[in-house]
């Protein structure tokens, strides 16, 4: 028996177990039936998970403090005083400790959204500890992008000739009738299919479980890359899962809604804490959980994917037009240079907290006009979101010509340093090492707020520790 086989063999014996005791739970355990039930355990459980997240990232802060894993201030850093890292890990522990009280899968749920919550579990454990690995000691972009790919397949759960856990094979077309009808030319039907119609592991099946790859892996390298500012990621993964608990709730996905809810509320609790200016960064490791819990989130019960490109458009947009732009100059995709939105924006003369709101209020905008949207019109408010990015790029190119700041593309690299580590040594940069400075947390008052600070590379240091860039 492989250890595929064995794991979801677990998980199938656990949920058996928690059906047969299911009577002896506290009532808060039990599906909800009613609306006022589903109301009051997504609220109480959001409530919860942010209370311990809150509470948990006190107590991981003053573990980083003990142990020395601290972000340090360094000459090609910005914040002037030394920061804990591994916010990540209360949230994730936030979420799991709660979800465990709170959610369990209603009447109407698919048979295996239970096994999709226990894949996520065990996805999202193996993606913290290998990041929580990499914010202290480093590694290298390949071993990331391994352990990226493993959590993918944890998450598709292949077992027996079937994939238990997500896998993104079907579509809600925006040109189809909302019936189906047997008549119907296949353009003109309400679902498209990606090569299959059902989860049966097969050939044909590739380029489903690619493009569940491609998902999955390009949402949590988008809220990594976006996490360059005190807060900016927290808060727009936050408002982002908060309309997938709205829209579950429109479509009776009653136990998505609680799972989504309790989600968004360990993400609110650890926001406080990385309020610029930051007391405690989430590190790689919460990034990347963040992007993991968003991309399953989405697909659990469907009819999610276009929200969540309409929430995280600018930031998915900003991601590709500077990895395009790179490529195009002849550059890595993931040379550094200084021009991702965030930095543009600094350049502008705003300040981080200005631009966090700019990115907060986009988002819900975004979500509010997502909601009412028939399926036909999808395409039209993603279609608005990319007319707000190219606005966005036309009034920062005006605003930096006029304040004489405009941004070099080709991004020189910057000069190798030697940071401290953790016992006072100082350990050498490999050459390819980490280039990333942390602008997204620092001391507001180091730089006047009418000048962009100097020298901000590509994405944030997590470490003072040389590291490499996120896959």
């Amino acid at each position: 028996m492989t250890l595929a086989s064995t794991f979801i063999s677990t998980i199938r014996a656990v949920h058996e177990f928690s059906q047969m005791s299911q009577p002896q739970v506290a009532p808060l355990q039990l599906a909800p039936t009613e609306f006022s039930d589903v109301i009051m355990t997504l609220v109480i459980g959001g409530i919860c998970a942010f209370l311990l997240a809150y509470l948990l990232t006190f107590a991981v802060a003053a573990f980083c403090r003990k142990v020395g894993w601290l972000d340090r201030p360094a000459a090609r850093r910005v914040h002037i005083k030394a920061v804990p890292r591994l916010g990540g890990v209360a949230m994730f522990l936030a979420f799991v400790i709660t979800s465990l009280f709170f959610y369990a899968p209603g009447p109407n749920s698919s048979p295996n959204e239970i096994i999709i919550y226990w894949l996520l579990l065990a996805a999202g454990l193996l993606i913290v500890l290998v990041h929580a690995y990499d914010d202290v000691y480093g590694l290298k972009p390949l071993p990331k992008l391994i352990a990226q790919t493993i959590a993918v397949i944890i998450i598709l759960g292949p077992y027996n000739g079937v994939f238990q856990g997500v896998l993104l094979f079907t579509f809600n077309n925006p040109f189809g009738k909302e019936i189906f009808d047997p008549n119907l030319p296949w353009y003109r039907e309400p679902t498209l299919f990606l090569f299959v119609q059902n989860q049966d592991i097969t050939f044909a099946a590739i380029p489903a479980i690619l493009f569940t790859w491609f998902w999955t892996v390009g949402m949590m390298n988008t809220v990594n890359l976006i996490d360059g500012l005190d807060g900016l990621a927290a808060g727009v993964v936050a408002i982002t899962a908060l309309f997938i608990t709205i829209i579950s709730l429109t479509l009776q996905q009653y136990s998505i809604a609680i799972l989504s809810a309790i989600f968004t509320g360990a993400v609110l609790g650890f926001l406080p804490h990385n309020w610029n200016p930051a007391k405690i960064f989430m590190g790689d490791s919460g990034a990347m959980f963040l992007g993991l819990g968003l991309a399953v989130l989405s697909i659990m019960g469907g009819a999610k994917l276009a929200l969540a490109l309409m929430l995280l458009g600018i930031p998915i947009l900003d991601v590709a037009v500077v990895a395009i732009n790179r490529i195009r100059r002849g550059q890595h995709p993931l040379h550094y240079d200084k021009t991702h939105l965030h930095y543009r924006l600094m350049a502008t003369g705003l300040s981080v907290k200005r631009i966090c709101y700019l990115f907060y209020a986009l988002t819900f905008i975004f979500g509010s006009l997502a909601l009412p949207l028939h399926r036909g019109y999808k395409f039209v408010g993603i279609g608005l979101v990319g007319f707000t990015m190219f606005a966005l790029v036309i009034w920062m190119d005006r605003r930096q010509r006029q304040r004489g700041a405009p941004i070099k593309l080709g991004g020189p690299e910057p000069e190798p340093t030697v940071p401290q580590g953790n016992n006072g040594s100082t350990p050498e940069i490999a050459e390819g090492g980490d280039r990333r400075n942390a602008p997204s947390e620092y001391e507001v008052g180091s730089t006047p707020p009418d000048q962009p600070p100097p020298g901000l590379p590509d994405e944030p240091v997590r470490s003072s520790l040389p590291r490499q860039t996120s896959a």
